[in-house]
């Protein structure tokens, strides 16, 4: 009789976020597949569970997945966890649970700690649906590209994004999607957890007070409004442009400051003018 493939969710910072289950489980299985050996054996020593671990990452998952289902088939139960959270949301784990479906061997949820979950559940946004999208493209124009189509979506967005990005990425949506609420979750559960809650480009100006940005991104930004357009209209960029100028500024100031608000380079903010 074949094993059981347990996909169980670990603390995405705070060690006491692991469930009893999911305690229980890791100290009975033959095996414990993981990303970092030496990240999951961390907690393991904390909770005093001695168990065999072997890797299991983006880079090795196609080899090592053969290995751990000639291990259920023949009868043992193996673990599946990620680095923090839970498996196969934006982390390995898809082809092993893909193949242990193929083959006929019985998949089991160890539900727990989510980032998504827990950044919905407490940015104030609505929640009664919502989109995931996983980490951003790297490149801006596929980011803003993807950006411009999932505003259309009627639901909140969540995206995951690297700290050394997410300037860019509020740049993005301050120009794109400037009235829409934006919640930046940062660290969640650890010591230094923290909500940013604003437009984006009022977030982004913060963040930029601070200097660099630091620790584990999830961006929320709010659900599309029935009155809103999809995207920024040229007219309200004029308007910023015009209010600054009667302020004081020059032309050229102007539209430097414009492009820091909105996080785009001053030909961007020139073609914004221009195409109204």
């Amino acid at each position: 009789m074949a094993g059981i493939l347990y996909v169980v969710a670990t603390p995405i910072g705070n060690l006491a976020d692991i469930t009893f289950r999911a305690v229980d489980v890791l100290r009975k299985v033959s095996v414990i597949a993981c990303e970092d050996t030496r990240r999951t054996r961390k907690l393991l020593d904390h909770y005093g569970i001695e168990a065999r671990l072997v890797s299991c990452h983006e880079h090795n998952e196609e080899e090592r997945s053969e290995e751990l289902l000639e291990r259920l088939e023949a009868g043992e139960n193996v673990a599946l966890v990620s680095d923090a959270g839970t498996p196969l949301v934006s982390d390995p784990g898809y082809r092993l649970v893909r193949k242990a479906v193929t083959r006929g061997v019985q998949v089991v949820p160890v539900p727990g700690a989510s980032a998504v979950a827990a950044a919905l559940s407490a940015s104030g946004l609505e929640t009664d649906s919502y989109y995931f999208g996983g980490f951003l493209p790297r490149k801006a124009n596929e980011r803003r590209r993807l950006l411009e189509t999932l505003a259309r979506l009627p639901c909140t967005l969540v995206f995951y994004e690297a700290p050394h990005r997410l300037l860019e990425t509020l740049g993005d949506l301050a120009a794109l999607l400037p009235n829409r609420p934006v919640v930046v979750a940062r660290e969640l559960t650890k010591v230094h957890e923290e909500f940013l809650r604003g437009k984006a480009a009022e977030i982004r100006e913060e963040l930029l007070r601070r200097g660099a940005v630091k620790g584990e991104i999830t961006l929320l930004v709010g659900k599309l409004q029935p009155e809103e357009p999809a995207k920024a209209p040229a007219t309200d960029v004029r308007s910023r442009l015009e209010q600054l100028e009667r302020q004081g500024m020059s032309r050229m100031e102007a539209m430097k400051r414009l492009a820091r608000e909105l996080g785009v380079g001053k030909r961007e903010v020139y073609r914004m003018i221009e195409s109204g």
